[in-house]
């Protein structure tokens, strides 16, 4: 088999492009491709996490973002109705977030792909995964009325998204299932200001945030339980406006402002698969995908694309056997994102809180320390176990200074 390419990347996005871009860097041909062209939408929360933002900062394209005039997001509100928690949801490291429209961050990730090396073919569409004597080697696809190609590779990496191509060819292992628990929509307001604030609101059986993002516009998403997806979904605007009614002000604020775009929206399902098989990793929600009301999506797709890329680099050169660098790769990525993913699935079931939990906001109502930490375990800059640890809630229930 004579081998073109060290890595096929399938997926040009979040995942896909920061990890051709990484392998790349290192020295590796890689081949990245996507169905699309860009600059292009995307399904999205479109919000980058302050451990995200960190991600860009160490790969020297966050200031790429700030040139492209995308407002930052220093602190975010938790408005439960009887209170709110605002804070602080970033590091020392990484002290903001940022809510960029995918057409602006996908571009960057391709470009940045592009100029550390990697070959990059837009508007390909992937029809197979190569296998031979039961090992990935490669891709057949073609760019669109193209004639059929085929590209061989060391390796195949999916980070084509939850409809991954690549996952479904290798039969990947799902594992945590859950079924879709929220349906959730999002649109764009113009005349919207959020003064640097990423808003949240929580009432029964809904729940909607808003964000600023490019073009001075504001994004709105937003949902109910997937329970009421199929009754709504056919007037999904009228729905949304009678979810914002639940917080009259700021309905009122909406009403002073104008949408410019048509609702985009999906119910997302919730799994871990098994990232690695002979010949084939995953990445982003190719490999892992959870609900999207933590916006945690675009952060762990950056988290894996230098996990996997490391992992990669190891198999690469020689220095680990596939096997045990790609289990490495996943036993790390699982364990940092379980209390994150338990804490989503919990969340998206709007429900409503606990007498315990009750007690726990009216505590770090108020408590600046605590505030800052409930808005960093949200937000993933520290983990939800850490914060929801029992000497830490205990602490803080006593009035004190929490622990994590």
């Amino acid at each position: 088999m004579t081998t073109s390419y060290d890595a096929i990347v399938v997926g040009a996005r979040c995942a896909g492009s920061p990890t051709a871009m990484l392998l790349a860097r290192k020295g590796y041909r890689v081949l990245v491709v996507d169905r699309a062209r860009f600059p292009s939408d995307a399904l999205s929360t479109h919000v980058i996490q302050p451990v995200g933002v960190a991600a860009l900062a160490r790969w020297g394209l966050l200031d790429r973002l700030v040139a492209t005039g995308c407002p930052s997001i220093h602190t975010y509100a938790f408005n439960f109705g009887p209170l709110t928690i605002s804070g602080s949801p970033g590091s020392q490291e990484a002290p903001v977030a940022y809510c960029p429209r995918r057409t602006v961050l996908d571009k960057l990730l391709v470009d940045a792909a592009a100029e550390a090396g990697a070959e990059v073919r837009e508007g390909f569409i992937v029809e197979e995964l190569l296998v031979e004597d039961g090992r990935a080697c490669g891709i057949r696809g073609r760019l669109k009325d193209g004639d059929p190609l085929i590209e061989r590779a060391h390796v195949v990496v999916g980070a084509d998204g939850w409809h991954s191509v690549v996952a479904r060819a290798a039969v990947a292992e799902e594992y945590r299932q859950k079924p879709p628990l929220l349906a959730s929509y999002y649109s764009y307001w113009s005349g919207l200001p959020m003064d640097g604030q990423l808003e949240f609101y929580i009432r029964h059986r809904r729940g909607f945030g808003a964000a600023p993002t490019h073009d001075g516009l504001t994004l709105i998403i937003g949902g109910w339980p997937y329970s009421e997806f199929i009754a709504n979904r056919a007037d999904v605007e009228g729905t949304f406006h009678q979810m914002l009614e639940l917080v009259p002000e700021f309905a009122d604020r909406v009403r002073s402002a104008k949408r410019v775009e048509r609702f985009a929206g999906a119910a997302i399902p919730n799994y871990f698969r098994k990232p690695y098989g002979r010949g084939w990793v995953l990445v982003g929600d190719a490999g892992y995908l959870k609900d999207s009301i933590t916006a945690q999506g675009i952060a762990d797709a950056f988290r894996d694309a230098e996990l996997c890329a490391e992992a990669l680099d190891q198999v690469l050169s020689g220095a680990r056997a596939f096997e045990e660098a790609m289990a490495g790769y996943q036993h790390i990525r699982d364990a940092h994102v379980l209390p994150m993913y338990e804490l989503t699935c919990q969340l998206a079931m709007l429900e409503p809180p606990p007498t315990e939990m009750q007690q726990l906001l009216a505590a770090i109502h108020g408590n600046r320390a605590a505030s800052d930490g409930f808005v960093k375990a949200n937000a993933g800059t520290i983990s939800p176990a850490a914060f929801f640890a029992p000497e830490n809630i205990g602490a803080i229930v006593a009035g004190g200074k929490p622990a994590n």
